[in-house]
């Protein structure tokens, strides 16, 4: 990977990454060619190389819908300049999770978000077979998705998720004073989570793992929103597991 991208060097090849899902699925009968991209979805091993990676790309975003989520926070990325992936298909969202995860899944590049939009159940219903499940996360994010052997997804969206954040959210979550948007406020317990996954699925790339090594009072602590104190805006979105 050429090192003159720098959204590369924080999260790895998700070029590559966005290629192999799409071949995998055309070897399953499914074609995701017509479709607009959601997001790209990272999973880090620990408290510190989230805060690590978040720092970083919010150095190239214009907004950080960060909530929580599940009892930890999900930063929801929204990049300044889009990513071309797929000869081509934009991809402007990036989903940064960090422990404690819900069950084994691959860390780094873990999953590609999909746009299936009003053919929703007619696609779940054509690729059936292929498919391995549905997730119901909200009244407005339902998910279908495809998990492969390694523990990666693709998961398909009527909606991008994002933009069902950024509804519930309104306008009045934004700060006015920072181009990453609001803060969850929330920080880690005494003894910081580490992630339960399988550690042979621990391979994030090389930039994330001396990251997690780094003294951890180098790392920036979350901060609270300076948004409206409208009650609305303690509310959790609908969003990720």
């Amino acid at each position: 990977m050429a090192t003159s991208d720098p959204i590369a060097e924080i999260i790895g090849d998700y070029r590559g990454f966005a290629a192999m899902q799409r071949d995998r699925l055309l070897a399953r009968g499914i074609d995701i060619a017509p479709y607009p991209l959601s997001h790209l979805a990272v999973r880090v091993a620990d408290w510190d190389m989230y805060v690590h990676q978040r720092t970083l790309l919010e150095g190239h975003a214009r907004a950080n819908r960060e909530n929580v989520w599940n009892g930890r926070p999900i930063s929801l990325i929204v990049l300044a300049e889009p990513l071309d992936v797929l000869d081509g298909t934009p991809v402007s969202n990036i989903e940064l999770i960090p422990p404690v995860h819900q069950r084994v899944y691959r860390m780094g590049l873990e999953h590609l978000g999909v746009v299936v939009g009003d053919e929703f159940d007619e696609f779940s219903r054509v690729h059936r077979a292929a498919l391995t499940g549905q997730q119901f996360q909200s009244a407005a994010v339902d998910p279908v998705y495809v998990l492969f052997e390694d523990f990666t997804h693709v998961k398909f969206y009527r909606r991008s998720f994002f933009d069902v954040v950024e509804d519930a959210e309104g306008a009045s979550r934004a700060s006015p004073t920072s181009t990453t948007g609001c803060r969850s406020g929330w920080s880690p317990p005494p003894a910081r989570t580490r992630s339960r996954a399988d550690p042979r699925l621990l391979e994030g790339n090389e930039t994330a793992r001396r990251a997690s090594r780094a003294p951890s009072q180098s790392q920036p602590r979350t901060r609270p929103c300076h948004a409206s104190r409208d009650p609305r805006a303690a509310r959790t979105p609908p969003g990720p597991p």
